[in-house]
């Protein structure tokens, strides 16, 4: 009986490391949806100026770019002020972070980029439990390595 609570418990850890990832993957996926759609409206929005400015140059008319352009101008800064928000968000549900200078992504950890070498400043660990969650994991794994053979040696008997 003792076998089958060990199996068991084993079963849900492995069930909840798994939801969890699962979590966050569709979340990201989300998040990425949202940046593409944002990402459309803001090319959408850069036609639109493309456009008026061309048809002042057809008409031959002064284009005053605060007077003309200041809605969809204002509406660009707000849509890339969220999807840096998103980015942000992305990152961290990937537990990395963006280089100070290059802007690759790298592991929260990281001192230095790998990439272009610069130093990076400290960030504080909050509360991740991505280490912990590997290491459960594996330890999971080799557990389930165990028990298969536990199982294995039984039906030889």
């Amino acid at each position: 009986m003792e076998f089958f609570d060990k199996l068991g418990e084993k079963a849900s850890k492995a069930y909840k490391i798994t939801a969890d990832k699962t979590g966050k993957i569709a979340k990201e996926t989300k998040i990425k949806i949202k940046i593409n759609n944002l990402k459309n409206e803001v090319n959408d929005l850069y036609k639109e100026i493309g456009k008026k400015i061309y048809e002042k140059h057809i008409l031959q008319e002064e284009i005053l770019i605060k007077k003309d352009l200041e809605e969809q101008l204002a509406k660009i800064d707000m849509l890339s002020d969220e999807i840096e928000v998103l980015l942000k968000e992305c990152l961290e549900l990937k537990d990395k972070k963006e280089c100070s200078n290059c802007y690759k992504q790298i592991e929260k950890e990281f001192k230095f980029c790998h990439n272009c070498g610069e130093k990076q400043e400290d960030v504080e660990k909050e509360d991740s439990t991505s280490e912990e969650d590997i290491q459960i994991e594996n330890q999971i794994i080799m557990e389930e390595i165990e028990i298969e053979k536990e199982i294995e040696e039984q039906e030889e008997n």
